[in-house]
């Protein structure tokens, strides 16, 4: 019996088996673990093991400066550091706050909303506390470094614009890209968080003036201290670009249209380049350098006179008179004007209607005149009838010759294409046809017609020239690199560089007209520059009909006229034009006393040059616009007052910094007024202070790990 029992006891053969061949199976699994684990993915943790052990701390790239065509810096970069709170490093993070609070100038209960605010974030993502840092509170973060491992900083570059909003819409801010630019194949190659230009020449050129960013290579415990360095990973500045912009001429239009609403812009006809380009009212562009505050980014684009609008090459207004210009070169080059002479009593019938001459409001008439009395006394009755002799079509074929209704190509972006009415606009856009009565609105630059002041001024000096019209620019070609120039053309279409023949005949009866406009004899007498060959047209463009005036009783400034002056210098051939647009300003001969200071500033400037005249050599160290929070901003006194331009003069060693290659030419005393405007978006832009350098961290640790005149 027992040895029967003891042998049920047995395992059987075939168990015993299956056993050893499982527990031969367990081991081949756990050697093959050990296989990939040691060997096969020993790179992999080794690399993991170091990236616990060093940090790559990101080094953001300088965008490139710019210069004005004198090698004038005009903006600059200034170092700056931003803390940021990484809460997985932290120990007791509210034991801290109350330190943190005093050594960077907040409240505990400023901090706790912030981080209340990214509640929802990793541990490992770093919160941004404070932009642009003083050297005190830097000092408190590396004295504390031991205590508070959960502070970090980290090194940028941020822009410095001239202050008080000169040239702000010429130049434009920066931003981080936002979504719906990451969509536009322009910016395929960006990443969500970086800076990129988000106006004017900063957007225009982002490719060329941004830079391309570096990193630092630290050794950190276990605790997130830093240890040391191993290497960087240098930076590369942007490439910098010089304008076409002169300071000088910028400075005399900033000045000359001071605090009125309405846009300057100045070109060099012969080249297309444009010397001067204001916008009013304006705004700060140093607001967006560091982080603008959300009521004063409400405050930006719920004002009613659009700051952010770039008037010069956006606005599209009737060009009144000015428009006249266009439509005698329409009636010359017809063959209609040269004997066609009316005789005006302050108005004239057309079609079953009375049409009002601008003089009928003195009680007087312009009596017998020719094309040229019309020009520079700007007789409507006499255009009222070329308009209609000519009609729609040549009035629109002339003007479409010279740029009106279509792009001119100027490199910035937004540029508005405005209106050229014709029988076929009508009938696509409201479906009806052309009524002749309209057409004797259209001859004196009302109606539908809508023009951009840079459209304006290239087309008066591309008459002014003989018919030669250039396109636009405001940074010299050779500025750009070869591999960009397709690009810039294909991403600012127009009309561009064009000859429209104009008769020899024709262009000196036009431009002699323009140039007695000026003389007492004309309607800009009061503009006239003794010694200057100064010629010009006024324009006066009403905003509402003078029935709705007179039915609210005036309406105030708001519906006043606008004030337009297109002026060159000289008549023929001429080296500078300018443009004028004063927004309410009631009457064209006051826009052409404002034109007038701009050509005397450009004359001067060119004569003193030609004699071998030194410019003023008097030094004003810049009052420039830096941040509120460690710079002062030095105010100028009234009587003299240096134009605030970031990094124009040198305070210490009283030079200004040149654009390389440049000669050294001192830039004189002026007086800086407000000025300028751009594109209505419609959210506000992101700074590079928060998501944009916790892109930067996190991607550095993915890649560790009526008649008018």
């Amino acid at each position: 019996m027992a040895a029967s029992h003891h042998s049920d006891e047995k395992i059987p053969a075939i168990k015993l088996t299956a056993m050893q061949y499982l527990v031969a199976l367990v081991l081949v699994i756990l050697l093959s673990g050990l296989w990939r684990l040691q060997v096969l993915g020993a790179r992999n943790y080794r690399a993991l093991a170091q990236a616990n052990r060093v940090r790559k701390v990101p080094i953001l790239g300088a965008r490139g400066k710019i210069f004005d065509r004198d090698g004038r810096l005009i903006v600059d970069n200034y170092p700056s550091v931003t803390c940021f709170l990484v809460p997985e490093q932290a120990r007791d993070l509210d034991a801290d706050l109350p330190l943190i609070a005093r050594g960077l100038h907040l409240d505990v209960e400023q901090l706790q909303s912030t981080l209340f605010h990214f509640r929802h974030q990793p541990k490992y993502q770093p919160i941004p506390l404070k932009e642009d840092i003083t050297p005190d509170e830097l000092a408190f973060i590396a004295a504390h470094g031991n205590e508070l491992p959960e502070l970090e900083t980290i090194d940028e570059q941020r822009r410095l614009y001239p202050s008080n909003g000169f040239a702000a819409h010429l130049i434009g801010y920066v931003g981080e890209v936002s979504e719906e630019m990451l969509d536009d194949p322009r910016y395929a190659f960006y990443q969500p968080g970086d800076v990129v230009g988000r106006s004017g020449i900063e957007e225009a050129y982002d490719p060329i003036l941004r830079g391309q960013d570096g990193s630092r290579d630290v050794i950190v415990d276990s605790h997130g201290r830093e240890l040391g360095v191993l290497g960087t990973e240098p930076t590369v500045p942007g490439t910098p670009l010089k304008l076409t912009i002169d300071l000088d001429v910028q400075e005399a239009a900033e000045k000359a249209l001071g605090p009125r609403s309405g846009a300057i812009v100045a070109i060099d006809p012969r080249t297309g380049e444009v010397l001067a380009m204001v916008s009013h009212p304006t705004f700060d562009p140093n607001d967006f350098a560091i982080r603008i505050h959300r009521d004063e980014w409400n405050k930006l684009i719920t004002d009613p006179e659009h700051p952010l609008l770039n008037k010069a090459i956006q606005a599209q207004l009737a060009p009144g008179s000015t428009f006249k210009i266009i439509e005698a070169i329409a009636g010359l080059q017809e063959g209609i004007a040269q004997a066609l002479t009316v005789d005006c009593h302050g108005g004239a019938i057309f079609y079953g209607r009375y049409f009002k001459c601008w003089i009928s409001a003195r009680h007087q008439g312009h009596g017998i005149t020719d094309i040229s009395k019309g020009i520079y006394q700007s007789c409507d009755v006499y255009f009222y009838t070329l308009a209609e002799k000519l009609g729609i079509e040549k009035i629109a074929e002339w003007a479409h010759k010279f740029g009106l209704g279509e792009k001119t190509g100027i490199d910035l972006p937004n540029e508005a294409a405005g209106i050229m009415p014709s029988e076929e606009w009508k009938m696509r856009n409201y479906h009806q046809k052309w009524f002749a009565g309209e057409t004797i609105s259209v001859g004196i630059g009302q109606g539908a017609t809508a023009v951009t002041p840079i459209q304006l001024v290239r087309a008066i000096a591309g008459i002014a020239s003989g018919g030669v019209l250039k396109r636009p620019h405001v940074v010299f070609p050779d500025e750009i690199p070869p591999a960009y120039r397709e690009y810039f053309q294909e991403q600012f279409p127009g009309s561009g560089d064009k000859i429209v023949p104009i008769d020899p005949a024709n262009w000196e009866i036009v431009t002699d007209a323009m140039a007695q406009v000026t003389t007492y004899a004309g309607t800009a007498g009061m503009a006239h520059l003794d010694g200057i060959d100064f010629a010009g047209k006024t324009g006066t463009a009403q905003t509402v009909s003078n029935e709705y005036k007179k039915n609210i009783g005036g309406g105030g400034v708001k519906l006043r006229d606008n004030a337009w002056f297109v002026g060159v210098s000289p008549r023929r051939n001429p080296e500078i034009a300018v443009v004028i647009l004063w927004e309410n300003g009631a009457e064209g001969y006051l826009s052409a006393r404002l034109a007038a200071q701009v050509i005397e500033a450009y004359v001067d400037k060119q004569r003193r040059m030609a004699n071998n005249l030194h410019l003023p050599t008097e030094k004003h160290a810049a009052s420039v616009a830096a941040p509120k929070s460690t710079h002062a901003a030095t105010t100028p006194t009234a009587t003299q007052q240096p134009i605030e331009m970031a990094g124009l003069w040198n305070a210490a060693a009283g030079s200004p910094s040149l654009y390389p290659g440049a000669h050294e030419i001192p830039y004189g005393p002026g007086t800086v007024l407000r000025g300028a405007r751009f594109p209505l978006p419609t959210t506000a832009p992101a700074t590079h202070s928060t998501s944009m350098l916790q892109s930067k961290f996190r991607r550095k640790a993915a890649a560790s790990g009526s008649g008018m005149r």
